[in-house]
């Protein structure tokens, strides 16, 4: 089948069909991959079958991967992990592969409700993050993933908050994600995640100047502390605007594929205590020189 890439939303985002991730990863394929994500930001390649392995073996066509932490959580002895260890769990089941209970300390990890990019928190930031639909709650019943095209939002500001923002610094944490969501990270938790600083404004890959922002960003360096969360929530409160917007609706075996240097995205809300939502992420490290550098 040949390839053919098709825009989806009117400002960003676009489908790949006719990839099969499960043969020969060709020349084309990759390089179709690259070209389509270096003009929309966001890419779902449509009927991918894949398992842990074919995924990881796709991922590192693109770069080196990011190895999930355990925080703590992963029971050490003869615990055997559902997944492979390239891989994130982004699911809403246990390690036997039963629906998280209630009480579950998953269940208190709220930050991928909130506009956010991954790993934005650690000193080396991320590129693309590959996620791929193993099992979805019905149609129609929540767990879409929405993003923000934060090229197009850094655009769109005026002169004044743009000459603001230009030389400023987010203060960038883990457990920032968490509060918002109402959980208070025990000390051990905190300690393995310092704040990192990250330039507001960064130069995403297309050129364009782009705002580094979301969930993990919990203050301004050098800044008041309310100082810093009032501008952050105006950012982010002019950043939710529909026109900025893409909401991807999910299909079986889609890989959606986003950059993390460009683009926020969110879970929107679903009945993780009746559907299961069985998600598998691998993320991409941003391994240049400039990967912090400034928007100059």
């Amino acid at each position: 089948m040949m390839l053919s890439v098709n825009r989806m939303g009117p400002v960003f985002a676009a489908e790949l069909i006719g990839a099969d991730l499960n043969g020969a990863l060709t020349p084309d394929l990759v390089n179709t991959v690259r070209e389509a994500m270096d003009a929309h930001g966001v890419l779902v390649i449509r009927d991918a079958d894949i398992d842990d392995a074919a995924q990881v073996r796709f991922s590192c066509q693109f770069g080196a991967l990011e190895l999930p932490p355990t925080l703590g959580l992963r029971p050490q002895n003869g615990f055997k992990p559902r997944v492979a260890p390239e891989v994130y769990d982004v699911s809403n089941l246990s390690a036997s592969g039963e629906i998280e209970p209630a009480d579950s300390a998953r269940r208190s990890f709220k930050s991928d409700q909130f506009f956010h990019s991954d790993s934005s928190f650690n000193l080396l930031p991320t590129t693309w993050s590959l996620l791929s639909a193993r099992v979805l709650p019905p149609a129609g019943t929540g767990g879409d993933t929405e993003f923000i095209d934060m090229r197009a939002v850094y655009a769109a500001l005026d002169d004044g908050t743009k000459a603001e923002i230009e030389t400023l610094e987010g203060e960038h944490c883990f457990t920032f994600g968490l509060r918002l969501g109402g959980w208070e990270p025990p000390e051990a938790m905190q300690a393995k995640f310092p704040i990192v600083a990250q330039k507001l404004v960064k130069r995403a890959p297309d050129g364009r100047k782009t705002l580094f922002a979301g969930a993990h960003c919990g203050g301004i360096v050098g800044w008041p502390a309310d100082k810093g969360r009032a501008l952050l929530r105006r950012l982010i409160d002019f950043a939710r605007e529909d026109r900025f917007r893409y909401i991807h609706k999910w299909r079986p075996h889609d890989l959606l594929i986003w950059d993390n240097r460009t683009v926020l995205h969110r879970v929107t809300p679903y009945d993780s205590f009746t559907h299961v939502r069985e998600m598998r992420r691998t993320t991409l490290l941003d391994q240049r020189e400039d990967a912090c550098g400034v928007a100059a």
